[in-house]
């Protein structure tokens, strides 16, 4: 287990790209009574851009026929269309986050491992990066990345702040399990996330960001 108690919510409402990820930097600040696990969908189809990652580039991979965000975390790009996403806030008071980056990014995917095959899944996570450079999130693995038969089921980026860690991930099979590995003290909770908090992530700058 990662955390003595973990708050999962599995929001009901299924969000624009936006405002998903205003919700998930809004997490950030409530953080005072430990870590929260959110799960939730999307509102049409969606593809999300790391911090770093290139607005051309993504149309270049995914077209015209969906839109795009940009995350505030790391990582590749990631067609929202098929995958489970979830996001996990850690509070700099946890343990975890004295963990490196790397050590901290492994041993989260450690319970999303446990999690899959308690799903019926086949999977394990990999021990170095692959040779693949496209910026397509499932084409490129890198290390500790969650692969079945050589075939990427999950990657993550992270984001750290004085506040603690931020961790989205995107996972090809179910989360059902995932809240029971990471804590076996689960507390389901509704938050009420306020509205208007995504104006960045519609600024049209923020998605044509040079990184």
């Amino acid at each position: 287990m990662l955390f003595e108690v973990l708050r999962v919510w599995k929001d009901s409402v299924a969000r624009s790209g936006p405002e998903n990820m205003a919700v998930d930097e809004w997490l950030t600040s409530q953080t005072a009574e430990g870590p929260i696990l959110r799960i939730y969908d999307w509102d049409g189809d969606w593809v999300s851009l790391g911090y770093f990652q290139s607005l051309a580039e993504a149309q270049r991979l995914f077209g015209n026929e969906v839109s795009y965000v940009r995350r505030w975390t790391g990582g590749g790009i990631v067609d929202h269309r098929k995958d489970s996403t979830y996001t996990l806030v850690i509070p700099r008071s946890e343990k975890a986050t004295s963990m490196r980056g790397a050590e901290i990014y492994c041993a989260i995917h450690e319970f999303v491992v446990l999690a899959l095959r308690k799903s019926g899944v086949d999977c394990d996570i990999t021990g170095e990066d692959s040779e693949n450079k496209s910026a397509a999130c499932f084409k490129k693995l890198v290390r500790w990345d969650i692969v079945s038969n050589g075939k990427k089921l999950a990657g993550a980026g992270q984001r750290r702040g004085k506040w603690g860690t931020l961790h989205q991930g995107s996972v090809m099979g179910e989360l059902e399990y995932l809240a029971d590995e990471l804590s076996q003290k689960v507390r389901h909770v509704e938050l009420i996330y306020p509205e208007n908090y995504e104006l960045r992530y519609r600024d049209q700058k923020w998605l044509d960001r040079v990184p």
